[in-house]
């Protein structure tokens, strides 16, 4: 049993991409600071916030709730990444490493969110 959500590597995982969205997003165009750049940087810090929210919940489906809002906010950051690469906004390859990293916390909350349904 964990002690915290702190021991939890999705969202340490999660932490970590919040601090790599925030580098990317500062290669992106001022004039975008109110637009997409604040929705991706709130997208990406609603992953980990949403985790340990769950986590200090008392019941099991509430935990499984801010798990699924983790993971879509997951989903509207591999959005925001995709318009702003088609945007041209950063490097491709400063995208790469970020999708594959979201891909695998999508991955890992998916399984969480299945783990705490299964054993309910």
């Amino acid at each position: 049993m964990l002690n915290t959500y702190k021991e939890l590597v999705v969202w340490q995982k999660g932490v970590e991409l919040v601090v790599e969205i925030y580098n990317l997003t500062k290669l992106y165009p001022k004039e975008e600071l109110y637009g997409i750049t604040s929705q991706t940087r709130r997208a990406a810090v609603s992953i980990p916030a949403n985790i340990a929210e769950g986590f200090t919940r008392k019941h099991r489906q509430e935990y499984v709730q801010f798990i699924r809002i983790a993971f879509a906010s997951g989903a509207e950051l591999e959005t925001h990444l995709v318009i702003a690469k088609k945007l041209g906004f950063a490097p491709l390859k400063d995208f790469e490493s970020l999708e594959r990293l979201l891909d695998e916390i999508m991955r890992m909350l998916n399984a969480f969110i299945n783990k705490l349904v299964a054993n309910h």
